[in-house]
């Protein structure tokens, strides 16, 4: 689609022109007039448009985004490297109604009261009497209603019910001291968007110039993200399975359209443009800032140091399974003959995610292996910012294995991609039916998984590692940790663990790194807890404290438990 970064920009320096070429100054040159905006004479809908593209601009980004770190950072997955960032006070308790660093609730209130400008004055542009224009403008208000159900869903998973506004664009004369509507009540109104609107949006696949653009598809996955939020264990205490059904059929719904699969190779999915996986990506420019700001110290493109910010931990390197999806715990560890697993060459023979999300020592990246044992190049010691854990991030990053420099690479933040749903629907699936017959059922979704991530199939009935006769527990705690590998750096984990409700034990212990030592160029290896503030207060941190200031100006605006 149409570049979204920086339209608005460009919609204000048309303004001025328009302005300056007025005989008298009646208002602020740089000022975007409503009669500018919402143009009767502008056929084609041009500033409109711009509009629209801006509140685009409003979605999800990910990556680096919270004081340079990636929110996995605040989760058992990563630690940041550096000391004393922002991300840290999600670890130490540190967050509050006064500090948060992901503090959404004001940012996606713009972008939802945006999008109300858009509902209330968007008639007002008289398109010309061209068929192609009319769904044009369809599409648009689709739109519209789309973004404006996502930053309802990004506030309902931070905050659980927060108020609804319908179409009003609030004035300083309305009566702010709005309620809060219940967290249901948001969740219904953010699948009802949907379906209200999914006829209305363009169908997949859209051509190339309309990419990143919502579709039926898009606001189908939405439906089934927010209907498995409200079954998760957080908000579904009474374990009611008709809201797993729901989210089920939700996820069903997705599946059945047959526009999407995985894409064959893992790292197309967040290389390329435009693949067979993503549903919906935020649409960046093409640059190196990923590869400079988390690969390993030691590389220097140019005149660029990479900056290393995001330090794996041995907990998530520990739950990539072996090349033949058998788990790497203390109980087989001997029995490498069975698991294909040796612990004194640990990252050989594993699930090939592996090699695609963390850069472990001796991988290779532009040109030599990577070097965090003790004294190497990317973990040399002394007062140097390096891994915590001897490990840095990979996934993201362009293929450079061979490369001298870092060249620009596209990377697009996927917010919805079809494994998710695949994992989505195995999991609620799972809830209500159990996990089938191994031939069939929940198993066949993960496995797809499994066969694309490159783990050998086995013998007999390709099995991929999983078990006949998995109990619902057995393969709900699979699919969780298939969730954890597949989504790694997504802004999948820390949500998850939260909606799951297993926050406070997963928080509440040790974190751990390794520490290599090289002798005669022989390596050895050695897991160690890293001296890192890692505590999860229930049932308070499940959910966001609304801001203080919010609070303070409107007194009926209840705040969450334990703020």
């Amino acid at each position: 689609m149409t570049k979204y970064i920086n339209t608005l920009f460009t919609l204000i320096g048309t303004a001025i022109l328009f302005t300056a070429c007025q005989k008298l100054e009646d208002r602020p040159l740089e000022l975007v007039t409503e009669e500018f905006l919402w143009d009767s004479k502008d056929s084609l809908g041009t500033n409109a448009g711009y509009f629209l593209n801006s509140i685009y601009a409003d979605l999800p980004t990910g990556y680096n985004r919270i004081g340079g770190n990636v929110l996995d950072a605040a989760t058992d997955d990563a630690v940041p490297t550096e000391d004393g960032t922002t991300i840290a006070s999600f670890t130490n308790g540190g967050y509050s109604a006064i500090s948060n660093a992901d503090n959404s609730w004001q940012s996606n209130y713009a972008s939802i009261r945006k999008c109300n400008l858009f509902v209330q004055n968007f008639n007002k542009v008289h398109f010309k009497k061209d068929p192609t224009i009319f769904i044009q403008g369809q599409y648009w208000r689709a739109e519209n209603r789309f973004l404006r159900a996502i930053f309802y869903y990004e506030l309902a998973k931070r905050y659980g019910g927060v108020p609804l506004l319908g179409d009003k664009v609030l004035s300083l004369d309305d009566d702010l001291k709005l309620p809060r509507n219940s967290f249901d009540e948001c969740i219904n109104y953010i699948a009802s968007e949907c379906d209200a609107i999914k006829d209305s949006l363009r169908a997949d696949p859209v051509p190339a110039s309309d990419y990143g653009r919502i579709t039926k598809a898009v606001a189908l996955t939405l439906k089934a993200k927010a209907l498995l939020l409200a079954a998760s264990p957080l908000n579904n205490p009474s374990n009611d399975i008709a809201r797993w059904r729901r989210a089920k059929n939700a996820a069903a719904d997705v599946i059945r359209l047959g526009l999407f699969s995985l894409e064959p190779n893992f790292s197309n999915v967040f290389l390329t443009r435009k693949n067979s996986e993503v549903i919906l990506a935020y649409q960046r420019n093409v640059t190196t800032d990923l590869e400079t700001n988390n690969a390993p110290i030691g590389y220097v493109s140019g005149s660029t140091t990479s900056r290393g910010r995001t330090s794996p931990t041995q907990e998530l390197v520990d739950a990539f399974t072996t090349i033949k999806g058998l788990p790497i715990t203390a109980d087989i560890k001997s029995a490498s003959n069975l698991t294909g697993y040796d612990a004194a060459n640990p990252y050989a023979n594993r699930d090939p995610r592996l090699d695609k999300t963390v850069f472990y020592n001796g991988l290779p990246w532009l040109s030599r292996g990577v070097e965090t044992f003790d004294g190497g190049r990317d973990r040399p010691g002394g007062s140097v910012i390096q891994t915590k854990t001897g490990y840095y991030m990979r996934k993201f990053l362009g293929e450079l294995a061979s490369s001298t420099a870092y060249s620009n690479q596209t990377h697009n933040f996927p917010i919805f991609r079809y494994a998710d749903v695949l994992l989505m629907f195995a999991e609620a699936k799972n809830e209500v039916d159990g996990p089938g017959a191994a031939s069939d059922s929940v198993y066949n979704f993960v496995r797809d998984i499994r066969r694309r991530a490159g783990i050998q199939a086995g013998s007999g009935q390709n099995t991929y590692g999983l078990t006949a006769g998995m109990s619902v527990t057995d393969m709900r705690n699979t699919i969780r940790n298939e969730r954890r590998v597949e989504m790694a750096f997504e802004e999948q984990r820390f949500w998850d663990i939260r909606r799951w409700k297993i926050a406070e034990s997963i928080y509440n212990k040790p974190l751990h790194g390794i520490r290599i030592t090289k002798a005669s160029n022989v390596l050895n290896y050695k897991v160690e807890q890293l001296n890192t503030p890692f505590q999860f207060f229930a049932p308070r941190m499940y959910r966001y404290a609304i801001p203080y200031s919010e609070v303070v100006k409107n007194t009926n605006l209840t705040q969450n438990e334990g703020y």
